[in-house]
């Protein structure tokens, strides 16, 4: 295979800097990705930066799944984007530990002019009366909250006001995460898929009052999820606007062998009827021990036998398909 001057001296001092220990896949992959890294100068643009981090404790994984992942980040400056963003994460964090892995969440953390996006809006955070305790835990766990222009910023910390949220409490930080996920246009496209199912605006409000990550879920899977819990076990749609979290759990390891079980014993006469917040909200280990070793021992086979026949099951057209 002909390998050219320019990917050989990438591959050279990705390969075998003092610092740096790059495969050759994380290398082809990154020229995939961005293709000018052929035309730097690698020892003087890129290694700086890796070695910068890893003298901040990164691990050569780490950098390598950034630079492949999000090669755009290395194009940054060291001085003027970088090593500024770090020292105001510092200041923030307190830790390089925590500063790494607010970085990995999201690296394009280092991208960002702390005095023109972090700053400020830490500064509108303050002004209303979010505790500093919960902007640093946002920073740390969901940094891609606060990365975002301050007008828009502003706007979602009154839209959230707005909506209820108080901001002294951990949840107005969640909200804020879920809102800044996504484009206006996109949040009232999925206020219509909800009122698909026959969600009310308010109620689709109070859904994300109880738990705002669920507006996140996408549309095939909400279908999938309320075509299975509706149509196939006979739940009525509210219901699950009442509890939903629901709608970002697995289909195909919770929901859907759980509640082919759920259906098994009631046809068998085994149980009455189905509470969905005791059939969906225990974990594994729980449900096995409280829903299936409570019964019979031959349960847990066939509850095994779900599981196994959930996997054959898939996504298609908004329903779930048994292939």
């Amino acid at each position: 295979m002909f390998i050219s001057k320019p990917q050989k001296n990438l591959t050279l001092s990705l390969r075998y800097s003092r610092t740096m220990v790059f495969s050759q896949l994380q290398i082809t992959r990154l020229i995939k990705k961005r293709p000018l890294v052929l035309i730097s100068d690698a020892e003087k643009t890129l290694l700086p930066k890796l070695e910068f981090l890893r003298s901040k404790g990164f691990s050569i994984p780490d950098l390598a799944k950034i630079v492949c992942n999000t090669p755009a980040t290395m194009a940054l400056s060291l001085e003027k984007k970088i090593i500024p963003s770090f020292n105001f994460l510092s200041n923030v964090l307190m830790s390089d530990e925590k500063i790494i892995h607010a970085v990995k969440q999201n690296p394009r953390l280092m991208g960002y002019s702390p005095n023109a996006v972090l700053l400020p809006n830490i500064n509108i955070l303050l002004d209303n009366g979010v505790p500093e305790c919960n902007i640093v835990k946002t920073l740390y766990s969901l940094p891609s909250t606060l990365i975002k222009s301050p007008i828009r910023f502003k706007d979602m910390v009154e839209e959230a006001k707005e909506m209820g949220f108080n901001p002294s409490r951990p949840m107005f930080m969640v909200a804020l995460y879920a809102m800044s996920s996504m484009t206006k246009p996109t949040w009232r496209r999925r206020f219509e898929v909800f009122k698909k199912f026959g969600w009310s605006e308010q109620e689709v409000l109070e859904a994300f009052q109880r738990h705002p990550t669920f507006i996140r879920v996408s549309e095939d899977k909400f279908m999938a999820i309320m075509d299975f819990l509706v149509n196939r076990m006979g739940f009525q749609s509210l219901r699950i606007a009442k509890h939903p979290r629901i709608l970002l759990m697995s289909l195909e390891k919770r929901i859907v062998p759980r509640g082919l079980f759920a259906l098994d014993l009631l046809s068998k006469g085994v149980i009455k009827h189905i509470n969905l917040r005791a059939l969906l909200g225990p974990s594994d280990s729980s449900f096995i021990e409280k829903f299936v070793n409570r019964y019979d021992a031959e349960l847990l086979k066939l509850y095994q036998e779900k599981l196994d026949l959930s996997k054959n099951w898939k996504m298609g057209g908004h329903k779930l398909q048994h292939l």
